[in-house]
């Protein structure tokens, strides 16, 4: 592997030897308010149009759409735009090294009424679909890796009272769930579960299903709530506990967070897979692929595409 050149945004060496005990960095701003308003505003106009998308054909099941909103930096310029900013990708790479792949791209909406993400770690991503989406060099149901790094970008204000992200810093260190266990998919539990008296799901899966210990609990008490302004980010490993809190805002203030997923060339995605089946939906993976957003590739374990499904160079995009 190259070295990692130092740019304007690279992580200093103490904010790495942070992100390596917390497991977690941020919020760091990507874009002023303003220019997250003039960017989403553009977006949600694009995501209306599904001619170019990865997984055009959407799902009549309740739980389906959460498949349906993966990867839409394949097809919105401005997402794939966002996907390799540098603001992003530099710090990114302080962490993983140079040679860098966004495998997935994902929307998470909250909207008022809408139930907190319950608390969940995940690695190879196995947890919904039952088999796995990323395997590390040498990585076994004995000894897991890294999971991906997560940027979760605050695309409207993110506050306690609209449902922000929360992490439990240091919990990377030991993964709490099996993932090889299979979750149970019952689209009725979406919105109606209460854990500990707080609303909290897993858009229609319990993720307790794959505790270790089944008597286990997350230590709460120890958790951050990660307010952020719209146009900041929070990069994370996904083998850190995460959750949300409920949108419990009136009126029209929804939460929209937009999360890019970063893992290193050496790194295997979707293998052996063409299809993912996960939260009452499927898709064929055929039009996906990865996008090299820097570095470059010496392994060629992964379908790779320098153009997003419009026909734009990603760097340019």
């Amino acid at each position: 592997m190259t070295t990692t050149a130092r740019t304007d945004f690279s992580l200093s060496d103490e904010e790495v030897a942070s992100f390596h005990k917390n497991g977690y960095i941020g919020p760091l701003t990507i874009y002023t308010p303003e220019e997250m308003d003039e960017m989403w505003k553009a977006v949600q106009r694009e995501t209306l149009d599904r001619t170019y998308a990865a997984y055009p054909d959407v799902d009549k099941g309740v739980g389906a759409p959460n498949i349906f909103n993966y990867d839409r930096h394949l097809d919105i310029d401005l997402l794939a735009r966002h996907a390799c900013n540098r603001r992003i990708v530099d710090r990114v790479a302080s962490l993983l090294g140079p040679d860098l792949l966004c495998w997935r791209s994902e929307f998470f909406p909250k909207y008022p009424g809408d139930e907190g993400t319950d608390w969940h770690q995940a690695d190879t991503f196995a947890n919904a679909s039952g088999k796995p989406q990323l395997l590390w060099p040498g990585e076994t149901e004995d000894n897991f890796g890294a999971g991906t790094l997560t940027v979760w970008t605050a695309f409207t204000d993110s506050t306690i009272e609209n449902g922000c992200l929360q992490i439990i810093p240091g919990t990377h260190h030991q993964m709490n769930y099996d993932e090889t266990k299979r979750m149970d998919f019952d689209e009725s539990r979406i919105n109606s579960e209460i854990k500990d008296g707080v609303p909290r799901g897993f858009f229609g899966y319990d993720y307790r299903q794959l505790q270790h210990d089944p008597d286990w609990k997350p230590n709460e008490e120890d958790a951050v709530s990660l307010v952020m302004e719209r146009g900041q980010c929070v990069i994370f490993l996904s083998t850190l506990m995460h959750a949300s809190l409920p949108n419990i805002s009136t009126g029209k203030k929804y939460r929209m967070g937009f999360a890019t997923r970063y893992v290193p060339t050496k790194v295997q995605i979707y293998p052996g897979t063409e299809h993912i089946e996960e939260y009452g939906g499927s898709i064929s993976l055929e039009k996906w692929s990865a996008f090299l957003v820097s570095g470059r590739d010496e392994y060629g374990h992964n379908k790779i595409s320098d153009k997003t499904l419009r026909g734009t160079p990603i760097h340019e995009a």
